[in-house]
């Protein structure tokens, strides 16, 4: 089972982390696993690269564990609010386009929010 859990404070999704596996389907062949793939990569390079965010993040290509932090979604550390207001609501769009796929794939993946 893939954990995604999400970070928010004050309100603004700021993060995630996720872990293990879908078993969904054979390595490789598990589509599952691959629309996540894809979507996380999909918002890491829309943050990082489209919304010139403050992004760190970490891939361990052996466990598949990723965590992604921008820092860009908080007002402590951005003044431009269109900017917070952008890079939240991206990763808050994942947050829900994930518990959208929960409703076919309960049994291969969770998602809970990590409250600051």
């Amino acid at each position: 089972m893939t954990k995604i859990t999400f970070l928010r404070k004050d309100g603004a999704f700021w993060g995630f982390h996720e872990t293990g596996h879908t078993g969904f389907g054979e390595e490789g062949d598990d589509i599952l696993c691959a629309a996540i793939s894809a979507m996380t990569m999909l918002i890491l390079n829309t943050l990082e690269v489209a919304y010139d965010c403050r992004v760190d993040y970490t891939i361990d290509e052996e466990t598949t564990d990723i965590t992604v932090k921008c820092k860009s979604a908080l007002a402590k550390y951005e003044k431009d609010e269109k900017k917070r207001f952008a890079a939240s609501g991206l990763i808050e769009g994942y947050f829900h386009q994930l518990n959208d796929l929960i409703e076919e794939y309960d049994e291969f993946l969770d998602v809970d929010i990590e409250e600051e």
